[in-house]
């Protein structure tokens, strides 16, 4: 037994070195605008063997898998130390998700989980589950991690398993290691998810990007990108929320939309990457778009282009969630060099590389949603007629 034991552990250990190790490509030639990669960067099977299994052959003898990993998906992401880190949304059998750092050398391939998870204090009010962690890096000097904590609605009858209620989970810390928990943000509206926070201080106060929604599923008569501001992250409250951005009939963001990572400053605006949601006969379908807001009017939406920026393509539409893309982390490098991570059908992460200078081509230049059949296709015969009478 303790031969097929130490076989079995060679084996899953050796599986688990090439997965990891294992060189990514560039998909060519691409759109112009980003390249998407061959492999995804993160999988539930780039967990650590020691996370999975008991490796003790007294207590374990036929190295069963003791604590599954269903899905790794919707990281934060954020440069630290040189490395490229990820706060990794890790989902157990059990459907908790709990959070994990992996890190890379380059950003692209070799992502390792660190040994240990995120030990994230709870409130009073325990959280039932936490998920899709923003990170911000504030020039407060603090990095701060919201998220979405879920608890079940204490109004939901007996028979009714799924009712809950969505907050922002609000926690910060200085080495990624040790995390203070702050108190759940307030605000005027039911629920609250994609919540994110600004990375510069507006006017002495803390600016947060918010998705108001009526109920823990549908956004209601709430949704679109809301902006507010706190006096305090200690104490997080926002009196006031303003829609900067809308749901919008027949759109990719037509059922409900939600900021994705903080958005990047450029010399021309704030860089925004959003979800859009629709609704199709297979069920709601997410998507990524990309808008810019004023340098210093941060509600004042400047570029929009039309339609999505990335969209679930091959295998990324398959999954726990099929059909959807999210993306709640985004790392621009000092080159200007910009890796967008994002999860494709609540599964697995990818990562699109592209630049500022290409990525504001694309926000600027691509011509906004004419909100009408007869303008797109306006905007299509203009570029027709440019390219065949030069």
């Amino acid at each position: 037994m303790t031969e097929q034991f130490n076989l079995r552990l060679s084996q899953l250990t050796k599986d688990w070195q090439q997965l990891v190790e294992k060189p990514n490509e560039k998909v060519e030639p691409g759109n112009g605008i980003y390249h998407r990669y061959v492999n995804p960067v993160i999988t539930a099977a780039h967990a650590p063997v020691f996370w999975r299994y008991d490796i003790d052959p007294e207590t374990n003898p036929y190295l069963m898998e003791r604590f599954g990993i269903n899905a790794a998906f919707n990281a934060g992401a954020m440069k630290w130390k040189g490395k490229y880190i990820l706060a990794v949304r890790t989902e157990g059998l059990d459907r908790k998700s709990f959070f994990a750092i992996a890190e890379s050398p380059n950003g692209v391939d070799n992502f390792k989980f660190w040994n240990y998870p995120i030990s994230l204090p709870e409130r009073e009010d325990p959280d039932t589950n936490v998920y899709d962690m923003r990170l911000t890096q504030h020039e407060d000097g603090w990095i701060y991690g919201l998220f979405c904590t879920e608890r079940r609605d204490p109004s939901a009858p007996l028979h009714d398993q799924s009712m809950a209620i969505a907050a922002c989970g609000i926690a910060r810390t200085l080495d990624l290691i040790k995390w203070e928990r702050l108190p759940d943000l307030k605000t005027s509206s039911p629920q609250q998810r994609n919540v994110v926070l600004h990375p510069e201080f507006v006017d002495g106060k803390y600016a947060l990007y918010t998705r108001p929604q009526d109920s823990f599923i549908n956004a209601g008569t709430g949704g679109g990108i809301g902006f507010g501001l706190t006096d305090s992250m200690e104490n997080a409250v926002i009196d006031e929320e303003r829609i900067i951005d809308t749901k919008q009939y027949h759109t990719v963001y037509e059922a409900k939309n939600g900021q994705g990572p903080a958005p990047i400053k450029t010399p021309e605006g704030w860089l925004h990457l959003a979800h859009g949601v629709r609704n199709t006969a297979a069920g709601l379908r997410y998507v990524l778009y990309m808008f810019m807001t004023d340098l210093h009017d941060l509600t004042k939406v400047i570029y929009k282009p039309a339609g999505y920026f990335i969209a679930p393509e091959g295998e990324e539409r398959v999954g726990d969630v099929s059909n959807v893309i999210f993306a709640n982390g985004w790392i621009l490098d000092s080159d200007g060099k910009v890796f967008i991570y994002y999860a494709s059908s609540d599964t697995r992460m990818h990562v699109a590389t592209s630049t500022i200078a290409q990525l504001l081509d694309y926000v600027k230049n691509t011509v906004a949603d004419g909100l009408r059949s007869a303008t797109s296709v306006e905007t299509l015969c203009g570029i027709i007629n440019k390219n065949l009478n030069k």
